[in-house]
């Protein structure tokens, strides 16, 4: 079989068209809500097996977001030095659309410090780096600029083997107020000692609703990632901090698409309040006190007339494990906002297969749940998933380079099948930062798509781990 073949190459059922978005027809379980709508039936099916590097690739959706760098210069990453000639630091000051593709892999050590991409119309394309690809390790990547793509790339901040509530407090990476048109796809994240991934705002910058729109970050994809192992009592000040993914006030049209959360004791994902987004096939797996869940905060709000949040939450699979608190629902909400909810096709389940509670709050606030019967956002460019196929795709294909997956990535998705893992509070638990053997490798364009950044046939992919799949 082809390396480029990850698991199963068909699968096919039956779904429905549902409005604007394709929504799973499958059964419900437990307490998940059935819709009545009567569309007509179509046919399921991923992409045959012998399409090279499908399992890799960006969703239809994010051609809608941006086409990043399409057309610009290619730029080449040969250093995997922290800053200098040659770096990924270096490559990210190119003016102009810049395609940055990588003739190095290994290790690139940020010491403490952030990348930051604060351009536009880049594309970071991690899958033309030679195994063992690409991990950005002791700091994280902040994106401030719009018309930007980042794929396959692995951020692993861990706690810098700083002393418990040393106060630094690392997002692995995150979009920053203003960000626009943004899509973060097959990249691993783990370690943080904030979020792992974060798209965020700066909550009231000016006078209006739109305007707080405007200003947050807006228009994002963050698909087929894997979101995992937030340290818990690390370095932050506030103490327990493992979260997978803050989605801060007023972001809107984001879309988190078949990621995979695993072993994060909350934000999996957090929307705050007045947030509009999607939440649609990712696979939860092992969160501790809360998974999905709404807060819209009075003491942050203090002021100002609280607005409707607004989430569609469509094909998505919570499973408990070791970790997880007994009788945790998949969805909880807080504070003094409502939230508007699309709620279709999900399961929750516990360790042993029983249906576990959909919905349930945290506060006594006056914060409520309010169903609606079709989702706020278009989802017409998303192959949604059938909720029954969820977990098998995501442990498959999520993750930087899942063709040529690390150690970290390999334990994590095997714990999420097996029903293992634990909430960690260093990186140590679980082996430490890793050491790889620095590799090279010409980039060849000849074998590229350079607009979309796919492989034209399998020289173009590098992959000598010997540790792949779950």
């Amino acid at each position: 079989m082809s390396k480029l073949n990850l698991k199963s190459a068909l699968i096919a059922t039956t779904f429905l068209a549902i409005g604007p978005a394709l929504v799973a027809g499958c059964a419900m379980t437990g307490t998940a809500s059935a819709q009545t709508a009567e569309p007509a039936a179509q046919t399921f099916s991923l992409p045959a097996p012998d399409t090279i590097g499908w399992e890799y690739g960006l969703p239809t959706y994010a051609s809608q977001v941006t086409d990043g760098g399409a057309g610009g210069e290619i730029v080449r990453v040969t250093s995997l030095e922290s800053e200098g000639p040659g770096t990924l630091r270096a490559a990210l000051e190119n003016e102009g659309p810049t395609i940055i593709v990588f003739e190095v892999a290994g290790a690139i050590d940020l010491g403490g410090n952030n990348l930051r991409i604060s351009g536009s119309d880049i594309t970071i394309a991690g899958q033309t780096a030679p195994s063992p690809g690409i991990t950005l390790v002791r700091g994280g990547f902040v994106v401030s600029g719009h018309d930007i793509i980042v794929q396959h790339l692995r951020v692993r901040p861990g706690d810098l083997n700083e002393e418990e509530r040393s106060g630094r407090d690392i997002d692995a990476l995150s979009t920053t107020g203003g960000a626009y048109n943004v899509v973060v796809d097959h990249c691993s994240m783990s370690w943080a000692t904030d979020e792992n991934l974060s798209s965020s705002s700066s909550r009231f910058d000016g006078d209006t609703p739109e305007e707080w729109h405007e200003s947050a970050s807006n228009h994002v994809l963050f698909s087929h990632n894997i979101i995992a192992e937030g340290l818990s009592h690390a370095t932050h000040a506030k103490g327990e901090h493992s979260k997978g993914s803050l989605i801060h006030d007023h972001v809107n049209n984001i879309v988190l698409y078949s990621n995979l959360y695993t072993s994060n004791y909350e934000r999996s994902p957090l929307f705050k309040g007045d947030v509009h987004g999607a939440i649609v096939n990712n696979f939860i797996y092992n969160p501790g006190q809360r998974a999905v869940h709404y807060n819209l905060q009075g003491l942050e709000w203090a002021g100002h007339q609280p607005e409707l949040g607004e989430m569609d939450l469509v094909s998505n699979v919570m499973r408990y494990g070791p970790s997880t608190q007994s009788g945790l629902p998949m969805v909880m909400i807080g504070g003094i906002g409502d939230l508007s909810l699309y709620n279709d096709g999900n399961i929750a389940v516990d360790r042993w297969g029983n249906d576990a509670p959909m919905f349930g709050s945290y506060e006594t606030g006056p914060a409520e749940i309010l169903s609606v019967e079709m989702p706020h956002m278009d989802l017409s460019g998303l192959s949604i998933i059938p909720t029954e196929y969820v977990e098998d795709y995501v442990l498959a294909y999520a993750g930087a380079r899942p063709w040529d997956r690390d150690v970290n990535d390999v334990r994590v998705t095997a714990d999420a099948a097996e029903g293992r893992g634990d909430i960690i509070d260093s990186q140590d638990e679980v082996g430490g930062y890793p050491e790889f053997e620095a590799t090279t490798r010409a980039f060849d364009p000849a074998n590229w798509d350079l607009t979309t950044m796919s492989p034209l046939n399998e020289e173009a992919l590098s992959s000598e781990l010997s540790a792949r799949g779950t």
